[in-house]
């Protein structure tokens, strides 16, 4: 089988758009390939942490896993601290990533915008993407468009390391949705949907309630006009909600958009809440259900106790290739 890795951060409120980007797919996945699915906890230290909160967060993300759909009985879950051999490769790959490389990683310059100081971890995480991914010699990587780039980067340095020392690292592929690969703000479709954004009526989160949900779809820019068209480049904000619909539903944004012909932006939106609130509710009486049988963190031990060893096999095989003593 195929093997498949990708994680979330504990940082924020997950939101619609990690859903629809990403996690919505390591479902489908984990009937198809040996899925490894990881909190990133460590990426999540590369800006100042509650460490309450951080706690908090890691567990509400893996509960969160579970509430989608992810059965711990075909796929991995754990969280990334728990197992050490990311950091080491980590460092083994920053030795072979250029400086260059790095300043040019497009969410560095954003996260780094207006910052007088910032940790070197937010600069060399990409490396530690690329380790998480590559130690589990993965084929294929499920993520939203806005990660392509690190994603890239990885490749690179697995194709570095093989041709330097030997051909030890999986080269992995990018699985990128078409639609809901990028889900934008829904108060600015020219940026994306953010955990961090300090505009609560940015995103949907999964756990927002019915009334919530209803009333940020309300408050969400469309366009001039009363006209139901996907057309991104001159109507972008209408153009965000029918992905968003689009994704929710399976149907394409051509059925959608014949749909309400004439009907105008009302009846979409109301339409679209009750379409991301059906599924939601199915989530969060998941998650509480989950929350309540106290069964979490077992399934989170027994995933970090597989993953240690997959992950070791890998890293053994990397040091032994650079000349460590093994």
């Amino acid at each position: 089988m195929k093997r498949v890795f990708s994680g979330v951060q504990p940082s924020g409120e997950l939101h619609i758009g990690n859903y629809l980007g990403a996690i919505r797919q390591f479902v489908q996945l984990q009937d198809q390939a040996d899925c490894f699915f990881c909190v990133v906890n460590l990426h999540a230290v590369t800006v100042p942490q509650d460490p309450a909160v951080l706690r908090q967060k890691t567990l509400e993300v893996a509960t969160l896993y579970l509430a989608v759909g992810i059965d711990p009985l075909k796929a991995t879950v754990f969280v990334q601290s728990e197992v050490p051999a990311h950091a080491e490769l980590a460092w083994m790959l920053q030795c072979l990533t250029y400086y260059g490389e790095l300043s040019r990683m497009t969410q560095f310059k954003d996260k780094s915008i207006g910052k007088q100081n910032f940790s070197v971890g937010l600069f060399t995480y990409p490396t530690l993407m690329a380790a998480d991914i590559l130690l589990y010699q993965t084929d294929i990587v499920p993520v939203g468009q806005d990660q392509k780039q690190h994603l890239e980067l990885a490749r690179d340095l697995a194709q570095r390391f093989n041709q330097r020392y030997g051909p030890i690292l999986r080269v992995p592929e990018p699985m990128i949705g078409e639609v809901g690969a990028k889900i934008m703000a829904l108060d600015d479709p020219g940026k994306k949907m953010s955990k961090s954004a300090d505009n609560i009526n940015n995103r949907i989160n999964l756990m927002d309630d019915a009334k919530t949900v209803q009333k940020k779809i309300a408050r969400a820019v469309t366009d001039s006009g009363n006209e139901v068209r996907y057309d991104p480049e001159y109507k972008p904000g209408v153009s965000n909600l029918m992905s968003i619909y689009s994704t929710f539903s399976g149907e394409s944004v051509a059925t959608i958009a014949s749909r309400y012909t004439g009907q105008g932006y009302g009846a979409f939106k109301g339409d679209l809440a009750e379409l991301i609130n059906r599924e939601l509710g199915v989530i969060q009486k998941r998650y509480q259900e989950l929350k309540a049988s106290g069964t979490v963190e077992e399934i989170l031990s027994q995933g970090a106790t597989k993953a240690r060893q997959v992950a070791e096999e890998t890293l053994q095989q990397v040091k032994e290739k650079m000349g460590f003593i093994v």
